[in-house]
């Protein structure tokens, strides 16, 4: 088969297993590879190993993809993800910082909030502040999910004076983004507002999807599952009491 047909194979694998072995067939075709296949079967080799949870293994695949030019504000977002994982938070923003750099104007909000999300995970606050206003400057569609996430960062920086999270909620409402990732952040501003039972029904539901999506997306949400599980534990206590 040619490369191309080998990375359709990886791309449509069930398992990560399947995945990596269509992968490395691809790479090891006779036939001639060009940059963009090859830094796509790269990271479907990437993925494979993410999904293993050897994420040493994963970003180390990142060095190789980097030197062929593709894509590298993407290839910088895996490394950071595998990095994160790996719980390497400064590696793992210096990669967000330069996929932000390098990345088209049309993603650079994206990685900016990617990298917000991490410092606030990490409950490095004030610079979680500092990318999430970047990410909601530069954002269009998705821009009231970074406003949301940037008022999550300044409430618990302790910053909130002039945060209005009852519209803010609402403003994610009512957009596209507030349905995925946004139904953490719905969960979090309602748990603030003592909104308990959005809370729980967004938190529920922002569980659910990510671990019935695709396995690689669930993995790197680790922190936001574990965040929204506790406060789920923390619900029904309160409601028990």
């Amino acid at each position: 088969m040619m490369p191309e047909e080998y990375l359709s194979r990886a791309m449509e694998a069930k398992t990560p297993r399947s995945r990596a072995i269509w992968a490395r067939r691809g790479l090891a075709s006779r036939s001639r590879l060009d940059r963009t296949t090859h830094a796509m079967l790269l990271r479907q080799l990437y993925l494979s190993h993410f999904e293993r949870r050897n994420f040493r293994e994963a970003l180390d695949l990142t060095a190789s993809s980097l030197t062929l030019g593709v894509l590298s504000d993407v290839v910088h977002q895996d490394a950071a993800r595998a990095a994160a994982a790996m719980g390497d938070i400064d590696v793992a923003s210096r990669h967000l910082r330069t996929a932000a750099r390098v990345g088209p104007a049309s993603r650079r909000a994206f990685h900016w909030w990617t990298l917000g999300s991490l410092y606030f995970l990490a409950n490095r606050h004030a610079e979680a502040v500092g990318a999430l206003e970047r990410a909601a400057r530069w954002g269009t569609r998705d821009k009231p999910l970074y406003q949301g996430h940037l008022a999550l960062a300044l409430i618990a920086a302790g910053e909130d004076e002039d945060v209005d999270t009852s519209e803010l909620i609402e403003r994610l409402e009512s957009v596209p983004a507030g349905q995925g990732y946004g139904r953490f952040v719905l969960g979090m501003l309602a748990l603030h507002e003592r909104r308990l039972l959005e809370a729980r029904s967004h938190l529920q539901a922002f569980v659910e999807r990510t671990e019935r999506g695709r396995l690689a997306t669930s993995i790197a949400l680790d922190g936001e599952l574990t965040r929204a599980k506790k406060a789920l534990q923390s619900l029904a206590r309160g409601r028990a009491g």
